[in-house]
């Protein structure tokens, strides 16, 4: 118990290291702090009571944690951390941190249509209950109308919370529930450092929406139908989320420009349980693809309690990506979705003086410039970094009047960009991706006529302004075009795998549209978001994997509305195994950021189809108890699964393996050195036809050799469930791995009608 118990025990160890370290300082900080509940002394009524009594003083107290979480997080100083740390009953001892959120056609893209299928199958998700934890709603748009929807379900037991210019008569039968969670925000902001305390001159105390990109998320996973939406003529049509009957209830986790903190996410876990919702979609993560244990991750934690309790979690991959084992929110019980493109793109043309034409996008929804021709300049050729980057202060006004300015693009926003171009008197913008964003490109709505183009476009245009004596262009802004090849592609921000916590679950688990989507806004800011930008939009076009974990929310919620029984793995397994590895011209998916064919690190089991996940045949489920063996086989030991999983338990004698779990993947790793053959377990439930046989086929790259037993799955009414065993051998002689270090291949069963894919992911890692 001791040695499985060594996470814990060293993170107690480094804990009181830095309490000692800091007993001059007495400056408050937050912490989570995991309490066993059994522990509770009678003569107290309640937790609350039995802390405020105990541990802290009912000021420094911000949450209770009592459904998804035992425990509460309070501000307080090293030595009382210390002291609190030391007591028998508590568990856990975690430091607040500061998360940040993961910034039409996409419902038709993704395979619904009206009058048939999952839509009307599933009434349109009318009865689920999709909770978004986010920054807000704005709750007048059209998107929330709650016209000729029933009575609000019976089970639901939220409320609405009112507050600044929020009132109850902001909630209605579709926006069914409401809460803000700001007070370990504000406990981070009174104790100094780099948190401002909220500014009420820009920012609500309410769930209303100050920043937009809640009112976006909510209204993508479950807005009604809005017609003649568009942003500024941009993507003009009928607006829809993807569950556009599903009721809504928002969670304001996050604050304008100070992000999220762990201790009020956990407590909108803990009341959106106890709410009723049925789904909770969550694009909020760490940045720089790193990701704590997940014993000190509230949102691992928060959403284990979620899923516990029958509640689907989406959550976002990141926005991380090109770079390898970027993927963020990688507990198994999550699911984790990365971003694609859809068919409909935003072109804007860059027409050189010398004729050339290089292709971008933009949103630039004012005056044109008429094909009038321009000088153009970049700032950067003078070596200075700040200049190439139209950095605030950087532009030289005599050399960039009346010109069109190219920005390279990183370390500012890009729309930002175009403000100093357009205060040092430029006329125009080209903004160039560098060799890390390659060809990936998003519309944005430019304050000045702007083109975006990718790395290749912009180093042309950069030779041609040095090769030429007097360089000129114009740009030229083409609308709205759908239909585009291919569709989808992996978007070149999308956080990928491997698993940096367990390789051997396979993360993002799939891909979803996340690029250039229309969905509702603010008031209270412009489409680009900036201080400056005066415009209003019903509607906003946005890109990132924050965009993509809406769609699968949506998606759970028509799948749990069509199927009320099917458990949260049960569901993220229907989206994986029918998902789409091929694109509109019927060709593998590509990457944005290489242009060649993607792998399952970048798009997990493939690009969600839901005309397919409704009947999907078989299903890999995953019980609480399988959760916590698979917690025992990645080493952690009683005490540190109980901080997880809210119970006491013991592991196994023999300890499991973790690629065991009955995941709808199957990820083999291999040591240089070790074994050359791994032996799989899965089980599958039949949720189609009672009757039914399954027989396998098996892709597999050379120098693996995949073999499935038994050869054929027979269910009937009597029996619904069927294991199987996967055993992959490598041939160390003849297996070339690819660019990602790894090799890719595929398990299909089948009964002539259905069609379930298992992504094979093999890959060679030496253990640290």
């Amino acid at each position: 118990m001791a040695a499985t118990s060594l996470p814990f025990l060293l993170f107690l160890f480094t804990f009181f290291k830095f309490s000692a370290s800091q007993t001059a300082d007495q400056t408050l900080k937050t912490f989570l702090f995991r309490v066993d509940s059994h522990s509770k002394p009678s003569i107290f009524p309640t937790h609350y009571h039995w802390y405020a009594s105990e541990f802290a003083d009912p000021p420094q107290i911000l949450h209770v944690y009592d459904t998804v979480f035992h425990g509460f997080s309070a501000s307080l100083t090293p030595d009382q951390v210390a002291s609190i740390s030391s007591h028998p009953s508590v568990l856990a001892v975690i430091e607040d941190q500061r998360r940040h959120l993961h910034t039409t056609r996409s419902p038709q893209f993704l395979g619904l249509r009206n009058q048939r299928g999952l839509w009307s199958e599933s009434d349109y998700g009318s009865d689920v209950i999709v909770g978004v934890f986010d920054t807000g709603v704005w709750p007048e748009r059209r998107s929330f109308s709650d016209k000729n929807l029933g009575p609000i379900p019976r089970r639901w037991r939220g409320v609405c919370e009112t507050g600044v210019k929020f009132a109850k008569s902001n909630c209605n039968r579709k926006l069914i529930g409401a809460r803000f969670f700001i007070k370990g925000h504000e406990a981070a902001a009174n104790a100094g450092g780099p948190i401002s305390p909220i500014n009420d001159t820009v920012e609500y105390r309410s769930p209303r929406d100050a920043d937009g990109h809640g009112t976006h998320t909510a209204s993508t996973a479950a807005g009604r139908y809005a017609f003649e939406a568009s942003m500024s003529g941009y993507a003009s049509g009928i607006a829809k989320g993807v569950a556009p009957k599903a009721r809504l209830a928002v969670y304001k986790v996050c604050w304008k420009e100070s992000g999220c903190f762990d201790s009020d996410i956990l407590a909108a876990f803990d009341a959106a349980v106890n709410d009723g919702v049925d789904v909770i979609s969550i694009s909020i993560g760490g940045g720089d693809g790193i990701s704590p244990p997940y014993y000190l991750d509230p949102i691992a934690i928060g959403s284990y309690g979620a899923v516990a309790h029958g509640v689907f979690v989406s959550s976002s991959a990141g926005n991380d990506g090109p770079n390898g084992m970027s993927v963020t929110n990688l507990a198994p019980w999550l699911t984790t979705v990365g971003a694609g493109t859809i068919d409909r793109n935003f072109p804007a043309v860059v027409i050189l003086g010398d004729g050339r034409r290089l292709n971008g996008v933009s949103l630039y929804a004012g005056s044109p410039l008429k094909g009038k021709m321009y000088p153009v300049v970049y700032p950067g050729k003078s070596g200075m970094l700040s200049g190439s980057l139209c950095m605030e202060n950087s532009l030289d006004p005599r050399e960039v009047r009346g010109k069109i300015v190219i920005c390279d693009r990183g370390s500012s926003p890009r729309v930002a960009k175009g403000l100093v171009v357009k205060k040092a008197g430029g006329v125009g913008m080209i903004l160039a991706n560098g060799i890390s964003n390659g060809e990936g490109l998003v519309g944005d709505a430019h304050l000045i006529p702007t083109c975006a183009v990718g790395a290749d476009e912009g180093d042309a245009v950069k030779s041609y302004v040095s090769s030429t004596k007097t360089p000129t262009a114009t740009l030229d802004f083409q609308g709205t075009v759908i239909g585009i090849k291919p569709a989808p592609v992996v978007a070149s921000f999308s956080g990928r795998g491997p698993n940096g916590l367990n390789p051997e679950i396979l993360k993002p688990d799939l891909i979803a549209p996340g690029v250039n989507i229309l969905a509702a806004w603010t008031d209270a800011v412009g489409p680009t978001g900036l201080e400056t930008d005066s415009r209003k939009t019903e509607f906003n076009i946005l890109s990132g994997t924050s965009m993509a974990a809406p769609h699968v929310s949506g998606a759970a919620a028509l799948l749990k509305s069509a199927h009320p029984n099917w458990s949260p793995a049960a569901i993220r397994s229907a989206m994986m195994t029918t998902a789409s590895v091929t694109d509109n011209r019927n060709q593998t998916m590509t990457d944005e950021a290489t242009g060649k064919a993607s792998t399952s690190y970048d798009l997990g089991a493939g690009h969600l189809n839901l005309g397919r996940a409704m009947d999907p045949g078989l299903v890999y489920d995953i019980t609480n108890d399988d959760y916590v063996r698979f917690l025992c086989s990645v080493g952690y030991g009683p005490r540190v699964i109980q901080v997880i999983t809210r119970t006491p338990l013991n592991c196994p004698a023999k300890k499991p393996s973790p690629e065991n779990l009955n995941y709808p993947s199957i990820a083999a790793l291999f040591s240089t050195a070790g074994k050359s053959s791994k032996t799989f377990i899965r089980t599958v439930t039949n949720v189609g036809q009672p009757n039914a046989v399954y027989r396998p086929r098996i892709e597999a790259p050379r120098g693996l050799t995949v073999a499935v037993k038994p050869s054929r799955l027979v269910f009937n009414e009597a029996v619904k469930k069927r294991s199987f065993i996967v055993t992959v051998v490598v041939d160390r002689k003849n297996l070339v791995f690819g660019e990602a270090g790894a090799v890719f291949g595929s398990l299909y069963w089948s009964d002539g009608k259905h069609v379930v894919r298992s992504p094979i992911v093999v890959t060679q890692m030496d253990p640290l």
